[in-house]
């Protein structure tokens, strides 16, 4: 299995991106996907993660501006990142818990990271 992160990139204060995720190789299911950030000399940290059925949760800073999505036909999950701010600077992860097979647990899988830089 692997992920494939896309859109980030440089973005001045207050402005948007969209970073996207996608998830290929023998997959039966996916149960939750979300991202992560990590900042330099910071912990990683979970900013946003949905479960198969919608179910979201958020990071208490990003919440109002931030929205996770997914489109399980296409495998693939969003993070919609609006008035962002120079504290949003950071890798981002995207993950996914995947089973291979129908009698499989699942197993979590990282994507590559994206960078994100906000310019104040």
């Amino acid at each position: 299995v692997q992920l494939q992160a896309s859109g980030g990139g440089l973005v001045q204060a207050g402005g948007s991106l969209r970073l996207s995720c996608a998830a290929s190789g023998i997959i039966f299911s996916i149960n939750t996907m979300g991202w992560y950030r990590q900042a330099p000399g910071k912990q990683r940290e979970l900013v946003a993660a949905i479960s198969s059925g919608g179910y979201t949760n958020y990071a208490d800073s990003v919440k109002g501006r931030f929205t996770i999505s997914r489109d399980n036909a296409k495998k693939t999950v969003y993070l919609q990142m609006n008035t962002l701010k120079p504290e949003d600077t950071a890798v981002y992860y995207c993950t996914a818990a995947v089973s291979d097979k129908f009698w499989s647990p699942p197993k979590d899988y990282w994507g590559q990271g994206t960078q994100v830089t906000v310019s104040s």
